[in-house]
C-alpha cells in the first residue's frame, strides 16, 4: 500500500512539475498578445479622444447655427412688424 501510494505521490509532483513550466512558444505567444492588447488599448483611447474632439465640434456648429436662426426669425419678426404699421 505504501509502495503504490508513493508511486502515486511521485507521479502526480511529476505531472503537476510538467505542466507548471510553459514551454518558450508559449510565452512567446504570450507576449505577442499582450503588445497587441495594449496597442489596440492605446488606438481605443485615441479614438476616444478623436470623438470627443468631433462632438465638440458639431455641438458648437449645432449652437451657432441655432443662434443664426434665432437672429433670422428677429430680423423677420421685425420686417413684419414693419408692414402691419
Amino acid at each position: 500500500m505504501n509502495k503504490v501510494l508513493i508511486a502515486a505521490a511521485a507521479s502526480s509532483v511529476l505531472l503537476l512539475a510538467g505542466c507548471a513550466a510553459p514551454d518558450q512558444a508559449t510565452t512567446d505567444k504570450l507576449d505577442e498578445l499582450s503588445n497587441q492588447v495594449s496597442q489596440l488599448s492605446q488606438e481605443v483611447s485615441s479614438l476616444k479622444e478623436m470623438h470627443a474632439a468631433d462632438a465638440m465640434k458639431a455641438k458648437e456648429a449645432a449652437m451657432a447655427a441655432q443662434e443664426e436662426a434665432e437672429r433670422a426669425n428677429e430680423r423677420i419678426d421685425n420686417i413684419a412688424q414693419s408692414y402691419t404699421k
